[in-house]
Parts: C-alpha cells; sequence; structure tokens
C-alpha cells in the first residue's frame, strides 16, 4: 500500500500511456532481433512472429485487467503479491528488476555502439545519466521526449519498408512455406521475437501515474499492441523479402543490410540513427519499468525502504530513479553485458508467467480464465525454447532470489523470537 509521502501522481491519459509502451515495444529489438529468430525459425520466422504474438496478447491482456484491478506501481510484483501470495509476488519482482537492470545496461552500450563505437562505455554512461536526469524531472516531460524518440523510430522504419517492398530485389517467393528448423526452431524464434512486444508492461507497471486506470490502461494496451505488431509484421515481411531467410539470420545489422541490398545504401546511415534513437527509448522505458517496481518492493521491504521515497516537488520515486541509474552506469561503464543477458529473456517470461496466473484468480468464470492459461503456457513453452545456457543462467538467476527471500524471511523470524 501506498503511504503518506509515498503516492505518485496521476498525469497519464490514454495517449501518453500508449507512447510509452510504444516507447518500450519499438526499441532497439526490432533491428536486431529478426537475425537471430530467422537463425532458428528460418521460413518460420513469420510463424514464429505470429505466435509471439499470440503469447503477447494474452500476457497484455491479463496485465490490463490486473492493472485496471490493482493500480499501484509495481506491476507484476504488485498482482502476484495481492492474487497469489508475498512469494509469487516477489518473485516476479526479484525475476524483473535483475533482469531488466542488465538490460539497462545492455541498451545504453547499443547507444554507444551505434553513436560512437570507440567510445561506447563512456556514450553508454552519458546516455543514462542523461536519461536518468530527464526521469527524475517527472513523468510529463519522460512522456513527451518518449513522443519524439517514438516519432523518430516509426519514420525510420516506415523508410525501410518502403525501400525494400519498392525494390526490384524483393522476391514474395522468400515468405512461403519452405525449409525451415521444424516446430522447436518456431518456437525459439517467438521466444526471442516475444521480448520485442514485452515493453506493454511498461503501461502497467506505471499504473499508479495513469489517470483513471480502470478505463485507460484496458484501452492503452491493446492499442499500443496492435500498433506495434503491424509495425513489426510490416518490417519483417520486407526484410525477409529482400535478404531471404538465410541471408537475415547471418546478419547483425538485418535492416541495414535490406536497404543496402535494396538498393538504397543512402538509408544506411539513418538506419544507425535510427537503431540508436530506439536503444534510447528502450533505456528511458526500461529505467521506468524498474524504478517503479523497485519502489514497490522497497515499501514492503523487500529492497532497502529509504528506496520507497517520492520526490515531494516531482512526484516520482527519485530515490529508487537515482539508485537504479547509478546501478545501470556503473555496469555500462564497466562490463559489457550485451551477450550474456540470456537470464534476462527467462526472467521476463516468468514474470509474465506469475501475471497470467494472477489474472487466472480475478474470475470464476471458465471464459474469463481461457486469456490467462494461454498465456501462462505459452510462457513456459517460450521460457524452455530459449537456448539452453539461457534456461539454465535464468534458472540459477531465479535460484539466488528464492535463496534470498528465504534467507530474509529467515532473519525475520530469528528478530521476533
Amino acid at each position: 500500500m501506498t503511504g503518506s509521502g509515498t503516492a505518485l501522481r496521476r498525469t497519464l491519459g490514454v495517449r501518453d500511456a500508449v507512447v510509452v509502451g510504444l516507447g518500450a515495444m519499438l526499441g532497439a529489438g526490432v533491428f536486431s532481433a529478426l537475425g537471430p529468430a530467422a537463425r532458428a525459425a528460418g521460413r518460420g520466422l513469420l510463424p514464429g512472429l505470429a505466435v509471439a504474438a499470440v503469447v503477447a496478447y494474452c500476457n497484455a491482456m491479463s496485465s490490463a485487467r490486473l492493472a485496471a484491478r490493482h493500480p499501484a506501481s509495481g506491476g507484476t510484483y504488485v498482482y502476484g503479491r495481492e492474487r497469489l501470495g508475498e512469494f509469487w509476488g516477489y518473485l516476479a519482482g526479484w525475476a524483473f528488476v535483475v533482469g531488466k537492470t542488465a538490460s539497462c545496461a545492455a541498451m545504453a552500450l547499443t547507444v554507444g555502439a551505434y553513436v560512437w563505437p570507440g567510445q561506447a562505455h563512456a556514450v553508454a554512461v552519458a546516455a543514462v545519466v542523461a536519461l536518468t536526469a530527464v526521469n527524475y524531472g517527472g513523468i510529463q516531460k519522460s512522456a513527451w521526449l518518449t513522443r519524439v524518440i517514438v516519432a523518430v523510430v516509426l519514420a525510420v522504419l516506415a523508410a525501410v519498408v518502403v525501400a525494400c517492398l519498392t525494390s526490384g530485389r524483393l522476391d514474395a517467393g522468400r515468405l512461403g512455406p519452405g525449409a525451415a528448423t521444424g516446430f522447436g526452431g518456431v518456437l525459439q524464434a517467438a521466444g526471442l521475437l516475444f521480448f520485442a512486444f514485452a515493453g506493454y508492461a511498461r503501461i502497467a507497471t506505471l499504473g499508479e501515474e495513469v489517470r483513471d486506470p480502470a478505463r485507460t490502461i484496458p484501452r492503452a494496451v491493446p492499442l499500443a499492441l496492435g500498433i506495434t505488431l503491424v509495425v513489426y509484421a510490416a518490417v519483417a515481411v520486407a526484410v525477409l523479402g529482400v535478404l531471404g531467410a538465410g541471408r537475415l539470420g547471418q546478419a547483425t545489422a538485418p535492416l541495414a543490410d535490406a536497404v543496402r541490398v535494396a538498393g538504397v545504401p543512402g538509408l544506411v546511415p539513418v538506419v544507425r540513427m535510427g537503431a540508436a534513437v530506439a536503444a534510447l527509448g528502450s533505456l528511458l522505458a526500461l529505467v521506468l519499468g524498474v524504478s517503479r517496481t523497485t519502489l514497490a518492493m522497497a515499501r514492503d521491504g523487500h529492497l532497502p525502504r529509504v528506496l520507497a521515497a517520492v520526490h515531494p516537488r516531482f512526484q516520482v520515486p527519485h530515490r529508487a530513479e537515482l539508485a537504479v541509474g547509478a546501478v545501470v552506469a556503473v555496469l555500462a561503464a564497466t562490463v559489457d553485458v550485451r551477450g550474456a543477458i540470456g537470464f534476462s529473456s527467462f526472467g521476463v517470461l516468468a514474470y509474465y508467467a506469475v501475471a497470467n496466473a494472477s489474472a487466472w484468480t480475478l474470475s470464476p468464470a471458465p471464459r474469463a480464465r481461457v486469456v490467462p492459461v494461454i498465456g501462462l503456457a505459452g510462457c513456459a513453452a517460450l521460457a524452455f525454447a530459449l537456448p539452453p545456457a539461457s534456461v539454465a543462467t535464468g534458472t540459477g538467476v531465479l535460484a539466488v532470489g528464492v535463496l534470498a527471500y528465504g534467507a530474509r524471511r529467515w532473519w525475520a523470524s530469528r528478530d521476533h523470537a
């Protein structure tokens, strides 16, 4: 529960909430995830995108219903705690905070790699400091910057789609059925592509800062997800049609390669700029989400209670934001985590599994439980379809969280003995 001095101000309407979701979903993932997904699924890339969209839709609907019922900062941490019990809320919060903190550092380094490859760490730290300052100034400033980022990224993606679809190198035969790596490959591709959609949770995580959440969140979440699906489908069709599954699977910068092959090499610097801006958008949304979940966990004592403070003027969790920003800046300055965050993917699916299980408790009506059941099954299937190293690392990170929870409970019981 929010206490005196810890409540956030409700300022976001439907449009702002949609923009926040788009800023998180239209991130750097669309510039990089298509390659690994095509490598996993071959011509099964588009079915993989469809599977990811179905799972994302179920998770989004579950999250929207829960956010309308429990409009507080923290997202699934709050839903799990309220619907399933303290442990499940804690586990979701742990998976989100630890995994997404690494993702923040990875996004910051992605910005650095595109803007100034020779000084990637320095640029990454500067990006973290700048966006932390924006967040500190209030949620409306963050929403305004996100609008600019979304507009730029949409313009760049539209240019890529037009360049590819009007190119003489486009071959519609590359989109049809053909050699694929089987259903397992499609599932793995869906798991990799799913995280391009995962940003809709940012709308729910900011539930305490949304006006009329019972109306706003259920409208904003599916709208943001639907726009993102249309954009991603158009980009996937355009790039696959130009490069083909084999070449796409080997590409490290698939959108840049696609416009080059399409005969528009002048767009390559624009695509690189778009990727950097998209990574900034993802970083902004991630820091917002992690700081709000940190606030919720601090309120309950799972993290230091000093982090539960809300700034009296700006009405933001300023200590949580500064703490998250500091940790991410240190990681971005000292460690290259871009290739070492497989556990983040596993953790996000665990987070949404708790969300679906929580939504299952909202109504005993069988029809109301169909979406949460499909979402829960989808999260489990995609999580264990990830590469074995990601599954092992993700399981290990969750186990560390469980041990920390058990130690804290044991210590608390000793103090009360």
